[in-house]
């Protein structure tokens, strides 16, 4: 059976451009699937899946949208609209790929239908704005952003070889690439956090956890990084959890760039999965300096560093790594059990180990002391007098996580 792919946009005002992508898409041997997201004009071309029925499908009838059509009403019609079609061909095997169409208003559109199709199917996504920030546009999805270089308005070479080549790489994708395959096995995939400030422990983490025969997959701890680890366990991909890093929740306390969101860390415990737990890299916040190495005036009196030239780096005092505390405590009241955290009392990233740039023995001594009073007794309390990237540490860490895994 040929490969499906569907192209998303507005026809009427990309109509054309569309009808050349599935142009190209039957060109590499697979089959498109137009699917119109506009609302006011007349399509340029005609689609497969209309808007008509983009909108009922997302609970609006488009004829009485249409008596006042603006934007704001329309857009999330359309998208709800879009999810539950492009859900229901994927749910019959009639759906392998999505090429998106987009400027500023029709790539957060095409984006948002994409942030709800699965990992592992193609999602490519041709932008006029793919060169700035992509950041709420891919979110935590394996979305591929495609610069568009001119404006997707017209054809011409230019956007002729960009919309082929876009339509190229989501039928390679959807003929050559590897989907998620979950299988229920005693062997869980595991799910592991990371910082730079822990990097050598966790490539010490990875070699004893595949010494003990299990895959793991790691995440870099800077918001989009936790919150794919967790949507991934809500999939059910992963089974069990290292969280070697917790930046993301002193981030999110104190204005950090690493901030994920108030659902982190509460995953794995609602959901019952065996973790390991490690406050790795909460004693500072990352903050970007707005030029290379100026401490910001608010932090210029704190004890800080900087992780590269423009990635500022503060150390939080006492009240505030306190705070941290209470806050991971508070988010693991959900957890079941199956789960322990694992205390590194020499320091929490290798900035916090005895000569350390931010080191604090006395913070340390108030965030354990204020971490052990807070967690709920299903989590069990593990002092470990090293830091947080020592080998006798990490292989602890791994032993006590494949112990829960295989108890």
């Amino acid at each position: 059976m040929k490969k499906i792919i569907c192209v998303l946009a507005t026809m009427d005002t990309k109509g054309a451009e569309a009808a050349f992508v599935a142009e190209r898409i039957a060109h590499a041997g697979c089959e498109a699937l137009l699917l119109d997201l506009g609302v006011v004009g007349e399509p340029g071309t005609k689609p497969h899946v209309s808007r008509e029925s983009v909108a009922s499908a997302g609970g609006q009838d488009l004829a009485q949208m249409l008596k006042n059509p603006t934007r704001q009403n329309a857009v999330p019609v359309m998208i709800a609209g879009g999810i539950k079609i492009l859900l229901e061909c994927l749910a019959k095997g009639e759906l392998h790929g999505v090429v998106g169409l987009g400027g500023t208003q029709g790539t957060p559109t095409c984006t948002q239908i994409m942030q709800a199709l699965p990992y592992g199917l193609p999602k490519v996504m041709l932008s006029t704005i793919a060169s700035g920030d992509t950041g709420p546009l891919v979110d935590i999805k394996d979305i591929t952003m495609m610069f568009s270089v001119g404006d997707i308005l017209g054809l011409n070479s230019v956007t002729r070889m960009v919309l082929g080549n876009a339509a190229a790489a989501a039928c390679g994708m959807a003929e050559h690439g590897l989907s998620l395959e979950t299988v229920a096995t005693d062997k869980p995939l595991i799910g592991m956090t990371n910082l730079g400030v822990l990097t050598s422990g966790a490539m010490h983490a990875i070699d004893c956890i595949h010494g003990a025969g299990y895959e793991v997959i790691v995440f870099h701890a800077v918001g989009s990084g936790g919150r794919a680890m967790e949507q991934l366990m809500k999939e059910g991909v992963i089974g069990a959890v290292f969280d070697y890093a917790l930046g993301e929740i002193s981030d999110e306390l104190h204005g950090g760039f690493r901030a994920a969101n108030a659902e982190r860390l509460t995953i794995a415990g609602k959901l019952g999965l065996p973790q390991v737990i490690c406050p790795g890299g909460t004693e500072h916040i990352g903050l970007m300096a707005s030029a290379p190495n100026l401490v910001p005036e608010k932090y210029k009196d704190s004890v800080h560093t900087f992780h590269n030239p423009i990635v500022f780096v503060p150390r939080l005092n006492l009240e505030e790594f306190s705070a941290v505390a209470s806050e991971i405590a508070k988010r693991l009241q959900h957890t079941r059990g199956n789960a322990v955290m694992m205390l590194p009392l020499g320091g929490t990233s290798r900035y916090g180990v005895p000569g350390g740039e931010l080191r604090d023995a006395a913070g340390d001594e108030a965030f354990f002391k204020t971490l052990r009073e807070g967690l709920p007794d299903t989590v069990e309390v593990v002092d470990v007098d090293t830091h947080a990237e020592d080998p006798a540490f990490v292989e602890e860490a791994v032993r006590r996580l494949i112990g829960l895994i295989e108890a």
